[in-house]
């Protein structure tokens, strides 16, 4: 299919409609589970008729007032299945039922995809639910889309969606827009979220992929509509400016069968010069106005990297003090694995193994393949190769992504042949 191809822009259209039309009926109905539905019945039928018949002049009205209409025979169904029949309801044209209200307009659109956004990613939900949640509310992933990004059963993912969404109507989730109160306290939740489905999508946890880039994708999205609604939040920014940065870098992080290529070995004329671009001049416009936060710093330490035409060029010294400025506002054990290979990089191996060791009694990193494929990394740096095979070995055991399995074992056994070589 070439990219003209009308079923592939009613594809893209109706994944940016979609947060928007559940919202505002959402925020009629006030059913999460039965809005959702009627939403996904009005997407299945604007999927089937656009691209024949041309999308219509307000696609965003067309699909709420499809769903309203189902939702409209569903409460029917109801009000006449449980012989509760109410003379309000009774006595409502079907015509004000169906019409879009008044402030279902265009310009609530992003309102509403910010409710949905923040109603995802409630207290109630642990960050395996809201990320679920996230992906299918928001995001206008399937069921099946999200089951298979992470790697378990549909009606598993199924029962995942149906209890989060049961969390947050039993914890009392309104429909409504964050007061600045709200906003403040369930923000850090919502960059926490996206944070973690990009992530997934870099570097994929489990499974033969070590991208998925339909997530990371997903996640950068998603994080645009985040931006754009909250445009002077400047870790909302600095959130996207991390995903470009980071993202830039994709076709060059695996060989042709998807082996990993470690940063230094990358070729950086395959980098996304458009993304670096983009989340350089975000950093830009958000560091000077103050208040920096973890996510603006992440994006600094990956502006830095993307600098450099070469890995020998990097400013190691930079990425270090950003590191020591991260940890000291971050109690994030990858943070502190990472500002120790920074440490190695600009003092030495032994600096950053010496760093490593409070690591080992960080309960958060017990069986974390990462610790030992780093301590691999810096012993090999040492000269020690012998106990940098254990490592790499011990890595590769620990891993349960494939490529990353694949290829930490293919460092362990080129050390060997290394020393098995006579000199």
């Amino acid at each position: 299919m070439s990219p003209a191809d009308p079923r592939i822009a009613t594809e893209r259209l109706l994944r940016d409609l979609a947060p928007q039309a559940l919202g505002a009926v959402i925020r009629r109905f006030g059913d999460f589970s039965a809005s959702e539905d009627a939403v996904q019945e009005a997407l299945l039928a604007a999927a089937t008729q656009w691209p024949a018949q041309g999308v219509p002049d307000n696609p965003r009205g067309w699909l709420i007032q499809v769903a309203a209409r189902r939702m409209t025979d569903h409460l029917r169904s109801e009000i006449a299945r449980r012989r509760r029949e109410t003379e309000s309801f009774e006595q409502t044209p079907p015509e004000e039922l169906l019409a879009p209200a008044a402030d279902e307009t265009l310009e609530n659109a992003g309102d509403d995809a910010l409710r949905l956004l923040f109603l995802c990613c409630h207290s109630a939900l642990t960050p395996a639910s809201a990320i679920a949640l996230t992906l299918r509310a928001v995001g206008g992933l399937t069921t099946a889309e999200i089951a298979n990004a992470f790697l378990v059963p549909e009606a598993t993912m199924a029962q995942r969606i149906s209890r989060a969404k049961q969390s947050v109507q039993e914890a009392g989730g309104r429909f409504h827009t964050p007061d600045p109160a709200e906003q403040a306290e369930r923000l850090p939740s919502v960059l926490h979220v996206l944070y973690l489905i990009f992530n997934e999508g870099y570097a994929s946890s489990v499974g033969t992929e070590l991208q998925r880039g339909d997530l990371a994708d997903e996640a950068i999205r998603l994080a645009r509509i985040l931006h754009q609604l909250l445009p002077e939040n400047t870790e909302a920014a600095g959130l996207l400016a991390l995903m470009l940065l980071t993202d830039a870098r994709r076709a060059a992080r695996t060989g042709p069968g998807g082996e990993p290529i470690p940063l230094d070995r990358q070729d950086r004329s395959l980098w996304d010069r458009l993304a670096i671009a983009e989340g350089t001049a975000l950093l830009g416009i958000v560091l000077p106005r103050g208040a920096v936060g973890p996510y603006q710093l992440q994006a600094a330490i990956a502006a830095v990297h993307d600098e450099a035409d070469r890995a020998e060029d990097t400013d190691w010294p930079r990425i270090l003090a950003l590191y020591e400025l991260l940890k000291r506002m971050s109690d994030n054990p990858m943070v502190a694995l990472n500002h120790a290979v920074a440490a190695a990089m600009v003092r030495g191996p032994r600096a950053g193994l010496d760093l490593l060791e409070a690591l080992d009694k960080d309960k958060r990193m017990a069986n974390n393949h990462r610790l030992d494929a780093v301590r691999a990394h810096l012993l090999e740096m040492a000269g020690d190769k012998a106990a940098a095979i254990a490592r790499y070995r011990a890595a590769a055991m620990r891993t349960t992504s494939v490529p990353e399995r694949d290829y930490l074992g293919a460092q362990a056994s080129r050390l060997e042949t290394s020393i098995d070589r006579p000199a």
